[in-house]
């Protein structure tokens, strides 16, 4: 009963805006706290939800604290986004993020890793053809011949500088703006291999062979099987589908 009594007392208070602190087990609340709990043998119990459900929460307000259960780390949000206590970031793989869907984390060894900050890769939510061709109607080598992770980009700029006008994988991606980002790229073959390994949970993509930006020579490039996995040459007058990333 006196559990019910000050439970219905504390949400009077704040129905009514009134700015007095709030002691419990403490009759001398700290000068500086608005609610001061004490307790020998008891925790503070934020609300315990999935990433998921978190991600849900429309606008949530800065400092705003919750218990991640799917990493098991308490969050707040710091007026842009999650975070962990620790200060760094509260996303994952699957997380809508910047424009798209979180692919990869970088890791330690990859170009462009720090850790110190967080950074990696992030897919359209959605393929931007289902069928288009690699080359704009020439047999030409372009010199984009970059596989790692970080060689997207630079792959790209390359084959649409060479190549110029016309309708072709790379020049679609390159002129994409979605989600108010402009700076996407068709991914090098090691980057499309990460949305592959993690296709189920960035979502949308369809059985078949997915381009990549890294060039074999004047008649191929390589692309994916999203079927099993394989990387093949395919020429390049082939239409394979598209997918779209940028680096974050």
């Amino acid at each position: 009963m006196r559990q019910l009594f000050f439970l219905l007392f504390l949400t009077l208070m704040i129905s009514t805006g009134v700015t007095s602190q709030v002691g419990i087990n403490n009759p001398t609340p700290h000068a500086s706290a608005a609610l001061d709990v004490t307790s020998a043998d008891k925790g503070l119990l934020p609300p315990r939800m999935t990433q998921v459900v978190r991600n849900l929460i429309d606008n949530p307000a800065p400092g705003l604290m919750i218990y991640n259960t799917t990493s098991n780390k308490p969050n707040y949000y710091n007026g842009t986004e999650w975070r962990n206590f620790d200060g760094t970031t509260a996303h994952s793989i699957g997380d809508s993020y910047r424009g798209g869907i979180i692919t990869y984390i970088l890791q330690s060894g990859d170009p462009g890793y720090n850790a110190s900050s967080f950074h990696g890769l992030i897919a359209a939510s959605l393929d931007q053809s289902t069928g288009i061709q690699w080359y704009n109607g020439s047999w030409v080598s372009t010199g984009a011949t970059g596989m790692a992770i970080g060689t997207g980009n630079s792959n790209t700029n390359t084959i649409v500088t060479v190549q110029g006008a016309g309708s072709y994988a790379a020049i679609l991606c390159s002129e994409l703006n979605l989600n108010g980002y402009s700076d996407w790229y068709l991914p090098s073959q090691d980057e499309l291999n990460k949305l592959y390994i993690n296709q189920v949970a960035i979502g949308g993509f369809a059985i078949g062979n997915y381009w990549s930006s890294s060039e074999d020579d004047f008649i191929s490039a390589w692309a994916q099987d999203f079927t099993n996995g394989s990387p093949n040459l395919s020429d390049k007058n082939t239409t394979n589908r598209v997918r779209a990333v940028r680096i974050f």
